[in-house]
């Protein structure tokens, strides 16, 4: 992989992490257009060090509220933080089960399938959409909401599906917070991407290579910078209601994949 590439699609994963766009989809659209030649194993393994480089900005912006719910948790008594780890338990659960037995064919779906992704982007846009004409509230997320969030998280293993767009637009439109919404969106994620990040490295699956180091090295610090801006840029959005304009554009975007799809 060349270094421009991957500082590219460094910026574009941590750009599309926070952003409801789907990072997924546009990481297969940016490797379609890039001409990604890299062999399955190196991509994987790029696609994994970019997601912990977003995994790490996340902890870095909301390292009080981590930081509150582990001594929350260590104090042993029913508090705040604790019913708050249980709701991100119950929202990992269906991402959970998908992960484990529906592996191989999501598996199937990604490579440069860029017409699915299009499509699947257009129901972002629509998800965000509707999401934006909800009206503000201050209810928490509750235990049965956070369920509903984690299914809403496990389609959008889905590429082109965005999974901020898609928990977020879903945690609002059952009359959460947005800003409450946001912030349990992407503290949910966390522990699954830690725990994907674990299982592929002891299936021993990963495949690296020293020639690819300084790509790799340079896509994670693009992935982790870019990450921070966007997801702080993300939080103000949502409670300010500006989810539209994400929507007009994974609209514009997945017609232009769907074409390219056409074309290609």
């Amino acid at each position: 992989m060349e270094i421009i590439d991957a500082i590219i699609l460094g910026i574009v994963q941590g750009l599309t992490e926070f952003l409801p766009v789907s990072s997924s989809g546009h990481l297969e659209i940016g490797k379609a257009i890039l001409g990604d030649n890299s062999v399955p194993e190196e991509s994987l393994l790029f696609t994994v060090v970019l997601h912990f480089a977003t995994a790490l900005s996340t902890i870095v912006i909301f390292r009080k509220d981590i930081l509150d719910i582990i001594k929350g948790l260590l104090s042993f008594k029913k508090n705040e933080e604790t019913f708050f780890s249980l709701k991100i338990i119950i929202s990992m659960i269906p991402a959970v089960i998908v992960g484990l037995f529906f592996e191989e064919q999501l598996e199937q779906l990604f490579g440069s399938n860029i017409m699915f992704v299009g499509f699947m982007l257009l129901i972002t846009a629509v998800l965000l959409w509707l999401a934006d004409k909800a009206k503000n509230t201050e209810k928490p997320v509750s235990s049965s909401n956070a369920l509903v969030i984690g299914i809403s998280q496990a389609i959008a293993m889905l590429p082109g599906i965005s999974r901020s767009g898609a928990t977020i637009s879903t945690s609002v439109l059952l009359g959460n917070d947005k800003t409450k919404a946001a912030r349990f969106s992407f503290l949910m994620v966390i522990p699954l991407i830690f725990g994907k990040i674990a299982k592929d490295v002891l299936s021993g699956d990963l495949s690296f290579s020293s020639q690819n180091s300084i790509p790799i090295a340079l896509g994670f610090i693009a992935a982790f910078v870019s990450g921070l801006f966007a997801c702080t840029w993300m939080i103000s959005l949502v409670k300010r209601s500006k989810l539209t304009y994400f929507a007009v554009y994974c609209t514009v975007v997945g017609l232009l994949a769907i074409s390219f799809g056409f074309i290609k």
